[in-house]
């Protein structure tokens, strides 16, 4: 991970803040992993907390482009644990919850044929359907409910997906609509024709 390391380190040494990248990884858009076995680096300095801030070292990554290429390198295992993969190197990474914040919604058009679009914290636009389903899981805790969208597939069946952040998610509950899914009657949102449950209708 020396190129991702560099990057960083550059990145701090610029303007006191993060400027670098990270320690060790050759930093260029991601290729197929069929095309080589990059070079494993085992565990990197960089964490994602649940509000989406990237940390190296424990410190914010200031500079919104270097993330956006990070998380643009970003791939998910079949064990679920989340790396940061280069045409020459891969490194673990810690990711808290989800690696993304869903932050801005745009609809268009209404009933079934209604399209909701997601922009993340990283200016990735994700347009909700039939491969980027959301969903909603219940905090553990305190049995709130969490909304997730799918951003892209991983490498098993743990998908890299978008917290969608809480004022968003009072969005969509105000767009849902009534319907039955497997004999319930629940409230949730239609993108791309497909009906995405946020709830049950006395309680969404």
């Amino acid at each position: 991970m020396r190129l991702v390391r560099d990057r960083l380190e550059q990145s701090r040494s610029a303007d006191g803040g993060d400027r670098s990248p990270i320690p060790g990884l050759r930093l260029t858009p991601p290729v197929a992993r069929s095309e080589r076995t990059p070079l494993s680096c085992g565990d990197v300095a960089i964490r994602i907390r649940r509000d989406g801030t990237w940390l190296y070292q424990g410190s914010p990554i200031r500079r919104k482009a270097l993330v956006c290429l990070f998380a643009s390198c970003l791939q998910r295992e079949a064990d679920g644990s989340f790396w940061i993969v280069t045409p020459a190197e891969r490194g673990r990474i810690v990711v808290d919850d989800a690696p993304f914040v869903a932050v801005e919604l745009f609809v268009a058009g209404e009933g079934e044929r209604q399209v909701l679009s997601f922009r993340t914290n990283v200016d990735e636009l994700v347009e909700a359907g039939p491969d980027r389903p959301i969903r909603v899981a219940q905090d553990l805790v305190t049995g709130a409910p969490t909304p997730y969208l799918r951003v892209r597939a991983g490498h098993g069946r743990f998908p890299i997906e978008a917290r969608i952040a809480r004022a968003v998610y009072y969005e969509l509950v105000a767009l849902a609509v009534p319907e039955v899914v497997h004999g319930e009657r629940v409230l949730g949102v239609w993108s791309c024709e497909r009906f995405f449950p946020l709830g049950p209708a006395e309680e969404a």
